[in-house]
């Protein structure tokens, strides 16, 4: 038996023991990944070298009505990030909210800031600081 033969060979046995739901060598995911650890192969001898069993596999998957683990995760990270990307549309909300009564808090501020300033320089008093006496207990 030529090695491209047995190679084939060795695919379609791991090909019938994954989709059968009895892997030995992978983890019997329902990707070329697995399917080419389950066969003993490198993974570029199924989309190299064998497409035609790479791609009965996928039909085969497909058939089967289960989508590939690929696409399961892929799904599954969509719902991840749309989730996330709607907390961040929420608390970008919030800041636009929060930003205009924030300036306003800061003109105010402002505003004060410039009236205490310009009392204190019209004013004649004097400040006299007082100093603190320090009382002994036994005095």
């Amino acid at each position: 038996m030529t090695p491209a033969l047995d190679e084939r060979d060795r695919i379609r046995a791991a090909m019938e023991r994954i989709l059968s739901g009895t892997p030995q060598t992978s983890n019997g995911a329902l990707t070329v990944v697995a399917l080419a650890q389950e066969a003993g192969v490198p993974r570029n001898a199924l989309t190299q070298r064998h497409l035609d069993l790479k791609n009965e596999f996928y039909e085969r998957v497909k058939e089967r009505g289960a989508a590939p683990d690929v696409e399961v995760r892929l799904r599954q990270k969509i719902v991840k990030l749309k989730e996330t990307i709607a907390n961040k549309n929420e608390e970008l909300d919030q800041l636009r909210t929060d930003v205009p009564a924030l300036v306003r808090v800061v003109n105010q501020l402002t505003l004060e800031n410039q009236e205490l300033r310009e009392a204190l320089a019209n004013s004649n008093a004097k400040v006299i600081p007082i100093r603190r006496r320090h009382f002994r207990p036994d005095e």
